[in-house]
């Protein structure tokens, strides 16, 4: 059910792919609420994703852009702010990739050359994004706009490798842009937490579906998926959240404040004998 949240905004979203992104189901919602809307990624992917069959689903302008590379991102936003006749309302910043995951390399023998790499792409980027549209006056007062993290910025979980490292740096980039930001422009930057989700990326996580049936296991909700995301981005990029800023917003079931689950119990003491030895 549409609630026209967000009729008459404008929005660039970063990201989306195919039907598996987080993106991809923000830009339908967003759609839905009544929101005019540029997608963006990189020209590789759009070529390789389903990009245009959201593009025409939505309405939407394609704007191809590597968000590491501060012209390509001065070049997206200038188009789309003469896409919009305007400024921007609200971003969605759904940008992550780790190197070192994809090629199995462990956190205790990352290739730095790879990290650098995980960092700008995962969170330094976000920083490009947000003092790009700093520059360019972008974003319109009482805009919002939403990065996804992952508690593995505050927690170590098994396999997340240096996108950890990427998630911690992308929180607190949020933090310090969104007083600046919110002092000056009266804009909002929040974070979202995100349940571990069945996308293209996150597949390439060592232990994925392990970490899927256990985070589910431990949330008394279960595990938040891409629409619930989806949702909650709405919330925030919508007025209805206009005093909520700097936060880490988490969209996980219940998994964050939680010890251990009945559910994940059972499971543990089934396999406590075997696993005697495990590190």
């Amino acid at each position: 059910m549409a609630y026209n949240l967000l009729k008459g905004k404008k929005g660039l979203i970063f990201g989306a792919l195919n039907e598996m992104s987080i993106a991809w189901k923000v830009a339908e919602r967003a759609h839905e609420e009544g929101a005019d809307i540029v997608l963006s990624n990189t020209a590789v992917a759009i070529r390789m994703g389903n990009v245009s069959e959201l593009a025409e689903k939505c309405g939407a302008l394609i704007i191809p852009a590597d968000a590491t590379n501060v012209n390509e991102l001065e070049s997206l936003i200038s188009q789309a702010m003469e896409h919009f006749g305007g400024k921007i309302d609200f971003i969605l910043h759904s940008i992550g990739m780790s190197p070192n995951v994809r090629k199995g390399r462990t956190y205790d023998d990352l290739d730095y050359d790879y990290l650098q790499k995980t960092l700008d792409i995962s969170s330094i980027s976000f920083h490009k994004v947000l003092q790009t549209c700093w520059k360019l006056d972008a974003i319109a007062q009482g805009g919002s706009v939403i990065a996804l993290s992952y508690i593995a910025a505050q927690r170590t979980l098994y396999g997340y490798n240096d996108m950890a490292d990427a998630k911690a740096l992308l929180e607190s980039i949020a933090r310090s842009f969104g007083y600046i930001y919110g002092r000056e422009r009266g804009v909002r930057i929040n974070t979202i937490s995100q349940s571990p989700t069945e996308t293209t990326a996150g597949g390439g996580v060592m232990g994925f579906d392990s970490l899927l049936d256990f985070s589910n296991r431990m949330s008394p909700l279960g595990n938040a998926d891409a629409l619930d995301c989806a949702d909650t981005c709405v919330m925030l990029f919508s007025d209805l959240s206009r005093k909520i800023t700097m936060q880490n917003i988490y969209n996980d079931g219940g998994f964050s404040s939680m010890g251990m689950s009945n559910k994940a119990m059972a499971i543990y003491n089934r396999n406590l004998e075997e696993c005697k030895d495990c590190k």
